[in-house]
């Protein structure tokens, strides 16, 4: 399925960059009466972008007078480190440069103008707060479309139309493309430095995420870091709707995660604090997809989502217990008796890792690939959670030394990981106590000494765990 752009229909468009949104975006402006004159720097993606009969045209040599746009695909840089050469020629011949969010918004207010869209950005927790609002809303019986940077390109969704919502995932670079962006329901997560190779400083990263909920009808903003915090401050003077969330402390008026504690047993529960009223709207006990700190914040931002679209609170927190999670995100797989199964592989680095060691207190950490700057370092404070270490790759050499100098954590080198995964199950398996107990995947590295990818390293892991003798997958199949 594609969107087609109808608002360049008989009108010559530039587009560079032939990636997976690329293709679509020149795909969707043909289908929508444009002429596109593509063009990338890779050979073999504009031989496959010609073999779906894109017009390939060789833009350093083009003349740029007769084009009404260029259209610029999200990994080009437009302004840092230095802007793409099709930027200055766009600039030099005077006219726009855009992306595929522009394009969806400017065909959405030709076509369905009151077509709800939930736009979500933030530097930590986007991917999972999108999945969840969309499931949540498909849950309630909704006619929803899902995509933008979690995966599926924004023009490849369905149209908008009445009655149909689309919840879109924004990074910095699409939200920077697209200056006509205007969301019923803006979502600004949270803020860390990121991508500033890309965007020059904090400053200017902060200001194209602010873009977005400045836009929006109804802004939802995380408060639990200072920029974000002074966002929401802004929009709050405006007077135009705006909800605070937060995973960490109560509020006075927004909605917010608050952690009880009875008999070692942590339970967190979403609560709505309005007009000096508190209400908790739902548990996240038991939701195994929604463990760790971290998804305390993303449930907020997708209870605030989902109400602001009319969702009451029973059908959002039965959503809730029937989210899957994503893959390779803290994904529970199944388990043995009480040990369960946690892939993390998406966790390619300390920071990430670190949401997973807050989640559990038993835990037998598989760990290691190729180390990216200050390893494991960071994790210190975790490590009275780790039961012991399982060490894989080319980072084990720099991650043993870690745990010799703590001296706390028992630690083998495995090498591989169905070696990893082979220990693991064995010593979690004879652990004393009566809790639960973890086998977690969260390699605080990239996967490039033995996996391409990481997805790859976490397909080899489910299929490892699922090969156990005993194992039961979530959600009782065995």
């Amino acid at each position: 399925m594609t969107t087609p752009v109808t608002v360049f229909a008989g009108r010559k468009v530039a587009l560079f960059g032939l990636g997976g949104s690329g293709v679509v975006t020149a795909l969707a402006l043909m289908a929508g009466g444009a002429e596109v004159a593509a063009w990338d720097d890779n050979e073999a993606s504009r031989e496959k972008a010609a073999a779906q009969g894109i017009g390939i045209v060789d833009l350093a040599a083009a003349d740029w007078t007769g084009f009404a746009a260029l259209v610029l695909a999200p990994g080009v840089p437009l302004t840092h480190p230095q802007p793409h050469w099709t930027v200055g020629k766009a600039k030099a011949a005077g006219i726009e440069i855009i992306g595929d969010i522009e394009l969806f918004f400017r065909e959405r207010a030709k076509i369905a103008p009151d077509s709800p869209v939930i736009c979500i950005t933030g530097t930590n927790g986007k991917s999972t707060t999108t999945a969840l609002i969309a499931h949540v809303l498909k849950q309630a019986g909704r006619d929803v479309q899902m995509g933008g940077n979690i995966g599926t390109a924004v023009l490849a969704l369905e149209p908008p139309a009445e009655g149909r919502i689309h919840v879109i995932e924004c990074s910095t670079f699409q939200i920077d493309l697209a200056p006509s962006i205007k969301p019923s329901v803006g979502l600004q997560m949270n803020l860390t430095p990121d991508h500033l190779d890309r965007h020059g400083t904090l400053e200017d990263y902060a200001a194209i995420k602010e873009r977005l909920v400045t836009a929006a009808d109804v802004a939802i903003i995380g408060v639990d870091d200072e920029p974000s915090w002074q966002m929401a401050g802004r929009r709050g003077a405006s007077g135009r709707p705006l909800v605070r969330i937060s995973g960490d402390e109560a509020l006075a008026e927004g909605v917010f995660a608050e952690v009880t504690e009875q008999g070692g047993l942590r339970t967190t529960q979403i609560v709505e604090s309005r007009d000096g009223q508190r209400t908790i709207v739902a548990s996240l006990a038991d939701i195994g997809s929604l463990r760790g700190s971290h998804n305390a914040q993303n449930a907020a931002a997708a209870f605030a989502a989902c109400a602001a679209l009319g969702l009451g609170a029973g059908e959002i927190a039965t959503g809730f217990r029937s989210f899957p999670g994503l893959p390779h995100r803290m994904e529970e797989l199944g388990r043995i008796g009480r040990v369960v199964f946690i892939n993390d592989s998406k966790a390619t680095n300390a920071d990430s890792t670190e949401k997973a060691l807050t989640s559990f207190r038993d835990i037998f950490w598989i760990l290691g690939g190729k180390a990216k700057e200050g390893g494991i370092e960071p994790l210190r404070r975790y490590f009275p959670n780790i039961a012991k270490a399982y060490l894989i790759g080319a980072a084990s050499d720099l991650f043993a030394a870690t745990f010799d100098g703590d001296g706390r954590v028992s630690y083998e080198r495995s090498v591989t990981l169905d070696q990893a995964v082979s220990a693991a199950t064995r010593d979690a398996s004879a652990h004393p106590g009566a809790g639960e107990i973890a086998v977690l995947l969260s390699p605080a590295c990239a996967s490039y000494d033995q996996f391409p990818n990481f997805e790859v390293r976490g397909e080899t892991f489910r299929s490892l765990v699922q090969a156990l003798p005993g194992f039961v997958r979530s959600g009782g199949r065995s």
